[in-house]
């Protein structure tokens, strides 16, 4: 590799987009506090990357490859690209005596053979000739030509100029083809540098490339909380909560926040149910009916029976039979007598979706609920500091007053374990152990809404000293109800106890 390779990536940028305008390679990297950990984020080894130690995490795999490869570093990224960062399927697939093919499926050309290839498809210039780019055709001096290893050659300008319109309208980084027509070949990370002159595009160009590098590792992800540049590397990927030094805590394995019992299966089936028009299906099926002529969706609006299709056919029929209404008033007519055969389709079908819909909106109703509780107690925190102050005027020390603090890092936790036991309870097949689980789950429910309501209403400058151990003792029992509801989840879990609902 020549000084231009080693040092390119050296000197990339860390890709924050807020680090703004100018190519400023050097950040400051922020100090934080430590972050309290779980029991289960100790069991799972991870750490915080922040954009400058993603770059040279980047820059590490492609030397740990460049040992063993000696080709130049663009290149390796690219491979490496290819393989989603799998350092070990690359080395196995270099070494499997098929390299042509190798970089064939990867979109370079070959280094150990591209001279060659450069010789071949390179035309003979002469000294001061000129040539014609293939973009503008305008014939300019060779100079001013310049291309990739495929020998495909183009003027600077035209190259800048496709090169910045595939980086800055299309976000295209680590896919950018030749300019040329039906060539793969991918341009490397020192030609972009080296032909587009404008600090913005490549500063985002940089932003792509780190942003793609974390994307496509496995054992990497973007930490999901707004305004967070840092990404978590792990060992390996599972589903386990990982926390982030901006102090936002998710699952590693979907990204979504920590839903600790219900796994992350279910829940994409639930956040998908809950965004789909599924539930508007079953509405539609369980408070209408259709017109029996016309076959037009009708909902009833007010007390009578009679109903008159809005609709071209102007049918009359009765809401309640879907029999014409002429024969209502005679004394003959049946409507009152159900008939059980003839009406049997039609009413399972509507029980049905009338069951699932009312199945349904229980279970998303308390989720819900819990989710908008959790969002209110994380504001409960400005107010618990305006209290822990008021209580150290009362002659209690700042160590004393930090049970208010406690009780409401413990009243998140349960309102939001509480809200995806409901998702979980939701799948959940009816047997003895989800009796227990149900049992468990309305235990902590009680103690959580009695701490909320200690929290928000009890507490006055007059009983704050007699408050403090109904609060200890209340989030306590909180925190014991929680693990034990966690503790028999996952014991079914390992058990095999749980079935679950289609």
């Amino acid at each position: 590799m020549d000084s231009e390779e080693e040092t390119l990536y050296d000197d990339i940028d860390s890709g924050n987009e807020s680090s703004g305008d100018d190519v400023d390679f050097a950040m400051d990297v922020e100090s934080s506090n430590p972050i309290e950990r779980t029991a289960d984020t100790d069991e799972y080894p991870f750490e915080v990357l922040s954009t400058e130690e993603i770059v040279q995490h980047m820059v590490d795999c492609i030397k740990d490859v460049n040992t063993v490869v000696e080709i130049p570093a663009t290149t390796t990224r690219i491979l490496l690209n290819h393989f989603k960062w799998d350092k070990e399927k690359l080395m196995e697939r270099f070494y499997d005596g098929d390299q042509e093919k190798l970089f064939t499926e990867a979109h370079v050309i070959n280094p150990f053979t591209k001279t060659s290839a450069l010789i071949k498809n390179r035309p003979q210039i002469k000294t001061n000739a000129t040539e014609e780019c293939g973009v503008c055709f305008m014939a300019l001096p060779a100079s001013m030509m310049t291309g990739l290893e495929c020998g495909h050659r183009f003027c600077t300008s035209c190259w800048g100029e496709y090169l910045t319109t595939k980086i800055m309208e299309e976000g295209v980084g680590q896919t950018i083809a030749c300019a040329a027509h039906a060539c793969d070949i991918l341009v490397d990370d020192a030609n972009v540098m080296r032909l587009i002159k404008d600090s913005k595009v490549k500063l985002k160009y940089q932003h792509l490339i780190t942003n793609s590098f974390v994307e496509c590792n496995r054992l990497l992800r973007w930490c999901p909380s707004p305004d967070c540049n840092n990404a978590i590397k792990v060992q390996y990927v599972e589903s386990k909560p990982v926390t982030c030094k901006c102090n936002h805590t998710f699952c590693f394995n979907c990204g979504e926040n920590w839903h600790d019992p219900v796994k992350c299966r279910l829940l994409r089936k639930w956040i998908k149910k809950c965004d789909d028009d599924s539930e508007t299906s079953n509405w539609i099926a369980a408070n209408t009916k259709e017109c029996p002529k016309c076959n037009v969706t009708i909902e009833k609006d007010g007390g009578c029976n009679h109903m008159i299709c809005k609709n071209s056919c102007k049918t009359e029929f009765c809401w309640v039979c879907l029999g014409p209404w002429q024969p209502h008033g005679s004394s003959w007519y049946n409507c009152n007598r159900y008939d059980e055969e003839d009406a049997k389709v039609a009413r399972d079908a509507q029980e049905k979706s009338r069951a699932a819909l009312q199945r349904y909106l229980f279970y998303c109703n308390r989720y819900m609920n819990h989710m908008q509780s959790l969002k209110f107690e994380n504001k409960l925190y400005s107010s618990v500091k305006e209290k822990m102050e008021e209580m150290q005027q009362h002659n209690m020390s700042w160590i004393e007053v930090q049970f208010l603090k406690k009780a409401v890092d413990i009243l998140c936790l349960c309102r939001q374990t509480l809200m995806y036991t409901y998702v979980f309870a939701y799948y959940l097949q009816k047997n003895n152990q989800s009796v227990l689980f149900e049992d468990n789950q309305r235990d902590l429910e009680s103690a959580t809404e009695c701490l909320s309501e200690y929290l928000e209403r009890d507490i006055t400058s007059e009983n704050l000293a007699d408050i403090k151990q109904k609060v200890q003792d209340k989030y306590r029992y909180c925190d014991s109800r929680r693990k034990v509801l966690l503790e028999h989840v996952h014991e079914g879990y390992e058990k095999d106890w749980w079935d679950y609902l289609d």
